[in-house]
């Protein structure tokens, strides 16, 4: 008798055993999590709901305005209901992890794996000096026991900062080895993040979880489930997708990231820096006259001289010089941060057009274009000139004082009829409030601080384009 109460108990071991495997191995087998509805996570808070879409206030903390539908995990605590963390029903172990996010002014969240190892979200918009409490940093350990001061322990800074505004969606890819147990349940292995990469740059490279993170859900365990944090401000989560980490080894999967073993030759922006390169724009051309401004703000841009053109801004680090410099080199060189471009498809900035839905030319045929060079202020940052429509054109880039993006003045000396300015393109391009537009699903902001006349948006292309008539001065800035 006493034999087969053991017996059945092994067996139902097993079975539990085995169901819990299964679930675990549910969240690394699909293929992502639909939103329609909340089906996939245990006990939704009331203050997690789905919306169509989400923007934010940047002006007031952890406010959104929602639209209906579906599509669009959103958290937003109030003062009443302070919010609770969001765990799903399916566990998982090793899993590659990508999903968009969004956050309020002032917000604070965060990705936990296997509910135990976190992965900060926020507002770090603007920061300069990364900590591991910021966006995308691996967050400290605690332990009460050890001295004042020095309780938390093993946090990760994120190697930059490279965070957009709040109401900009970002991009967060999580590939995670987890913990391994032997038999008797004695962790055997740590868990591992191989590789953590935001908004298109990769901050973390096998990096070892000694033990859980603060505010850890439990003891650690081979599997466990995905941990939304939901009780320190507004968040919003799309396009969660979730594959299996490949059958090979952790490290070698970061290491086939980062790509060759050449030694990088990186020119850093202490101070207000300039460079001349090629550079290569993504799903474009190569501009062989830019020249690249970097800033100690951590926010850069680049500047085509053949067409006037403002064409990429990123924040973070400045430049990787490895290609124009390693060897015999090609002489282009490339952003070290998280890149906004503005167009694919290099043309003047400005045309003269009998109507703002005139054809836009391609290039400065015609026009009389002919650049002066720069001259530059104080603080060495540059002003453009060039000669273009019998007139001279000054073109005034700074970055913000506060690092959160760049103010820029165009400036026709002696005023010419009819010419625009094209300012963005995106897929879409949305006037938020008065003067205030979000472009590219939600890329980046521009904000015209006196345009005399109104905006147009354009169709072109199946494309949105953004133009405005310049009388004699045009200012606005740009917000990433």
């Amino acid at each position: 008798m006493k034999l087969n109460y053991l017996k059945f108990g092994t067996t139902a071991f097993v079975w539990m055993l085995g169901t819990a495997l299964v679930s675990g191995q549910q969240l690394a087998d699909q293929s992502g999590i639909d939103l329609k509805d909340l089906s996939s996570f245990k006990d939704p808070g009331q203050t997690w709901s789905l919306a169509g879409g989400v923007t934010a206030n940047l002006n007031e903390a952890n406010v959104f305005n929602l639209t209906k539908g579906t599509g669009v995990l959103v958290n937003v605590p109030t003062k009443k209901n302070a919010g609770s963390d969001l765990f799903t029903l399916a566990q998982h172990g090793d899993l590659i992890l990508e999903l968009d996010f969004l956050t309020a002014k002032g917000s604070n969240s965060g990705i936990y794996l296997q509910g135990n190892y976190e992965i900060q979200l926020g507002d770090s918009w603007g920061v300069t000096v990364p900590t591991s409490s910021i966006n995308g940093g691996i967050y400290e350990r605690w332990d009460d026991v050890r001295p004042n001061g020095r309780q938390g322990f093993e946090g990760y800074a994120p190697r930059q900062n490279v965070s957009k505004a709040p109401g900009l969606w970002q991009h967060i890819k999580i590939i995670f080895k987890a913990p391994v147990f032997d038999a008797s349940g004695t962790k055997t292995a740590n868990a591992r993040i191989v590789s953590v990469d935001l908004n298109g740059v990769q901050i973390h490279d096998n990096v070892e979880l000694s033990g859980p993170t603060r505010g850890a859900a439990s003891a650690e365990k081979a599997i466990g489930p995905l941990r939304l944090q939901g009780d320190h401000g507004a968040v919003a989560f799309k396009n969660i997708k979730i594959a299996k980490l490949p059958v090979q080894d952790a490290a070698m999967a970061g290491r086939q990231q980062r790509g060759n073993d050449t030694d990088p030759i990186y020119i850093d922006a202490p101070v207000n820096t300039m460079i001349r390169s090629f550079i290569d724009i993504t799903g474009g051309p190569r501009v062989v006259h830019a020249i690249s401004i970097g800033s100690p703000l951590k926010v850069h841009y680049s500047y085509d001289l053949d067409n006037g053109l403002l064409f990429q801004l990123w924040r973070g680090d400045f430049i990787d010089a490895t290609p124009m410099w390693h060897e015999r080199g090609n002489g282009s060189s490339r952003p070290r941060g998280s890149v906004t471009t503005f167009t694919t498809t290099p043309a003047p900035a400005l045309a003269k057009l009998a109507t703002a839905d005139a054809a836009w030319p391609t290039d400065t045929t015609g026009t009389g274009f002919k650049t002066k060079g720069y001259t530059m202020d104080t603080e060495d940052r540059p002003t453009f000139t060039y000669n273009v429509f019998g007139t001279t054109v000054t073109d005034a880039v700074r970055v913000l004082e506060n690092g959160q993006g760049i103010s820029r003045e165009i400036t026709l000396v002696n005023p010419v009829e009819n010419v625009y300015a094209q300012l963005a393109n995106g897929s879409t391009i949305e006037e938020i409030s008065k003067g205030f537009y979000l472009i590219d699903g939600q890329s980046f902001y521009l904000k015209f601080e006196d345009a005399k006349d109104k905006p147009v948006i354009r169709d072109v292309a199946g494309k949105k384009q953004l133009v405005v008539l310049v009388r004699g001065k045009l200012n606005y800035s740009i917000l990433l």
